[in-house]
């Protein structure tokens, strides 16, 4: 099964007050496994997950040239390798620095947030140091020159980034909290700033810059959704155990509780599953002590659904009957168990966060579920218009399934209609940022059309 889908991934609805930033389902490079001997700044930039973003399928690692595809227009990431020609390689560690913690390059253009900055920020000037050092002296200089980025007007404008830094990005470094165990501060550390897991887990407000007063309460990514993680025992992970939450963090699955999908998959299977036990243990436990936010679920996101006996009770039936049943007998049954209880292999449907929101379900079927863990591979492959192995479903049969999914072993309050998957695929709802956005050209257009108007009445008045 291929490792890279086109469209439906998004790692962070977070281009802050100007993007939407839609991404790949599947991860674009393997990451780098660390040993004893790897370095601090290797363990640093597998923490930050920055092959991810920064190597294009099948190039060379940070070489640059990955597509990110979002509602104004597709921006390529840059080449971070130690190139004199095409990457950072004459970069002065104060210049990286700026860069990586600022969002501003040594000619002074403004990175989008789609290079989480914002994040990056709290970095200490240690670790910044030794992320410098391993970039210039450990990874293998590539002159690819880099992709330019051309969104439309007025996205075009990277000055216009100066104002939004100036409201919401913040230059201030990590300090730990007195009142807080270093194994607390440490988890912070990661959650709000190396690992920026804050990034795609808190929701966005209307100009894209994270909702402080939500943190980590769970926000759209385009097609997949990042879910509430605060320490709330029905819309969060409070009933999570800490162990469970590692294993999650270090496998992407946990019995009875979740698998990961989309761009968590992908934050599995490049950065987080080699973290030290140390430090999955420090994201844990500050999860675990974070405030609570609610978010209006009815139950805890793992607890819906149960086995179902449809397959004794519906066999024979005509398709138009229960169409939704007739796919999931025919597609799913094989691997999930015709009762949805799953085996060693393949998860349950019920206890699964998975078929708690139709969002994710809806992109779980579109686009699979790929990660690659331990060396060992988990591929559930997608089923949309884009399928080259297995049964194509339209938009109406994905959302037929899905209901079915949703009455037997999930969330039964979801109804998905075939308007709710075509919207996924098309990369979900769009930031209203956006949709406004369409009308700025005109709204320009009109305002020096009503101001000459103005100009050429006044001056036949004088006349």
């Amino acid at each position: 099964m291929p490792r890279r889908i086109d469209k439906g991934k998004s790692r962070a609805y977070a281009f802050a007050g100007l993007i939407t930033l839609t991404l790949a389902t599947a991860g674009v490079a393997r990451g780098e496994s660390l040993d004893s001997a790897s370095s601090a700044g290797k363990r640093l930039a597998v923490a930050a997950d920055c092959v991810a973003c920064h190597t294009a399928p099948g190039g060379k690692a940070f070489a640059g040239g990955y597509s990110l595809s979002s509602p104004m227009g597709t921006i390529f990431s840059t080449n971070i390798t130690p190139s004199k020609t095409a990457g950072i390689g004459n970069y002065t560690a104060e210049q990286f620095a700026r860069a990586v913690r600022d969002g501003v390059t040594p000619d002074g253009t403004h990175l989008y947030p789609a290079m989480p900055y914002t994040s990056y920020s709290k970095m200490t000037d240690s670790d910044i140091a030794a992320l410098y050092d391993y970039f210039m002296h450990e990874v293998q200089p590539v002159d690819t020159p880099n992709r330019k980025t051309a969104l439309d007007f007025p996205f075009s404008v990277r000055a216009s980034m100066i104002g939004w830094n100036a409201l919401f990005h913040s230059t201030r470094r990590f300090t730990p909290d007195p009142a807080k165990s270093a194994e607390v501060n440490r988890g912070d550390y990661l959650v709000n700033g190396l690992a920026h897991c804050d990034t795609c887990h808190t929701p966005r407000n209307l100009l894209m810059a994270a909702d402080s007063g939500k943190p980590l309460a769970g926000g759209s990514l385009g097609s997949w959704y990042a879910p509430n993680i605060t320490s709330d025992k029905v819309s969060g992970i409070g009933a999570w155990s800490s162990d469970e939450l590692v294993a999650y963090l270090r496998t992407g699955h946990v019995e009875g509780k979740a698998q990961a999908a989309g761009p968590m998959a992908e934050a599995v299977e490049h950065s987080l599953q080699y973290l030290s036990d140390a430090d999955l243990k420090a994201i844990a436990t500050y999860l675990l002590q974070t405030t609570p936010i609610k978010t209006g679920e009815a139950k805890a996101r793992h607890e819906y659904g149960q086995a179902s006996a449809d397959e004794l009770t519906l066999r024979g039936g005509k398709p138009e009957d229960n169409p939704g049943w007739h796919i999931f007998s025919g597609t799913c049954a094989n691997c999930h168990q015709p009762n949805g209880q799953g085996n060693k292999e393949f998860p349950s449907l019920f206890n699964n966060t998975a078929t708690a929101r139709s969002d994710n379900l809806i992109a779980t079927i579109v686009y699979g579920v790929h990660r690659e863990v331990g060396g060992v591979a988990i591929d559930m492959p997608g089923f949309g218009p884009d399928a080259l192995f297995t049964d194509r479903l339209n938009d109406q049969q994905i959302a037929d399934v899905s209901n079915y999914v949703l009455s037997r072993y999930g969330n039964a309050d979801r109804v998905v209609s075939a308007a709710d998957v075509a919207l996924v695929r098309e990369g979900g709802p769009k930031a209203p940022l956006a949709v406004l956005a369409k009308f700025t050209v005109p709204a320009v257009i009109l305002v020096c059309v009503l101001i000459g108007l103005l100009v050429f009445s006044r001056r036949r008045k004088g006349a």
